[in-house]
């Protein structure tokens, strides 16, 4: 799923590459991906790009219409992606016969698709007169980047939450954009158990995990900037010290990189950095975790 870092770097891409152009047209073949009917999506057609802004681990790409500021929205869900071409291909598409859901098409030829792998579809599309319409953005917590978070941010955030630490950091209305790769890297940054108890931290560990949090996305943007889409997902997957690596040795102290597996996820983790040399039990087997 693209995060934060990736997110953003979309962001930038669209800002510098479509802003001031107009666009032509917009397709849809996924219907179940548009989830707004008005403004209808053909009224982004003719209007002039203004900008793109990210929302947590939503794109938002700013429109200037006769009668207002419109905005396109989406979210890429799990398995959804975007994918630019400086000369838009002219073939017709075919609702259902391929991965694309949404097509936009600018005035000078170029543009992109959005497109979903898989047969589960969540990847979303919104045209709102104002982002807050959108029930994911109007829901978010604070962002880790902003100038307004600081460590005391954080501390208000855990305290009395009695949820783990890595489902914590996942929930989009606690802290904006960290999903499940950067919460695995952030808790290694952090030598942070996933299963600590959010409202258990010492402020030592506070301090840690706030290091953490600024530390590993400043770094991941720093990597995502300046990339095109299709560089995006190697540059995540070159710079994960844990996540996705299981049975790789641990870049920090040799350990060997271990999994937990959940229904439709997996997280990883190192024994020796986060949980003092203690294997975590795995779910599969149906044993509780201590």
């Amino acid at each position: 799923m693209p995060e934060m870092p990736e997110v953003q770097g979309l962001t930038d891409f669209l800002s510098e590459r479509t802003t001031g152009l107009s666009i032509a047209r917009v397709t849809v073949t996924a219907i179940a991906a548009l989830k707004t009917y008005d403004p209808p999506i053909s009224a982004a057609e003719g209007c002039v790009v203004t900008g793109a802004q990210r929302r947590g681990k939503f794109v938002v790409l700013s429109l200037r219409a006769e009668e207002g500021m419109l905005h396109l929205v989406f979210h890429l869900a799990k398995a959804g992606w975007l994918r630019w071409y400086d000369e838009l291909p002219t073939t017709p598409l075919k609702p259902g016969r391929s991965p694309i859901a949404l097509r936009v098409r600018f005035d000078d030829g170029s543009g992109f698709d959005l497109t979903e792998a898989g047969t589960k579809k969540s990847l979303a599309v919104y045209l709102v007169r104002d982002p807050a319409e959108v029930p994911g953005i109007a829901r978010l917590g604070p962002e880790p980047l902003d100038a307004t978070f600081t460590r005391d941010t954080l501390a208000g955030l855990l305290s009395g939450r009695r949820t783990q630490i890595k489902g914590l950091l996942r929930d989009q209305s606690i802290i904006a954009g960290i999903g499940n790769a950067y919460s695995d890297e952030i808790l290694h940054a952090a030598r942070m158990s996933p299963y600590a108890p959010a409202s258990g931290l010492d402020d030592e560990a506070i301090d840690r995990l706030f290091t953490a949090i600024v530390g590993t996305l400043n770094e991941a943007i720093a990597e995502a900037s300046g990339k095109p889409p299709a560089d995006l997902k190697d540059a995540k997957r070159r710079g994960m010290h844990v996540h996705g690596r299981r049975g790789e040795s641990c870049l920090v102290c040799g350990d060997t990189v271990r999994s937990v597996f959940f229904a439709d996820r997996s997280l990883e983790y190192c024994a020796t950095c986060q949980t003092g040399g203690k294997p975590l039990a795995d779910r599969r087997l149906s044993r509780l975790l201590k």
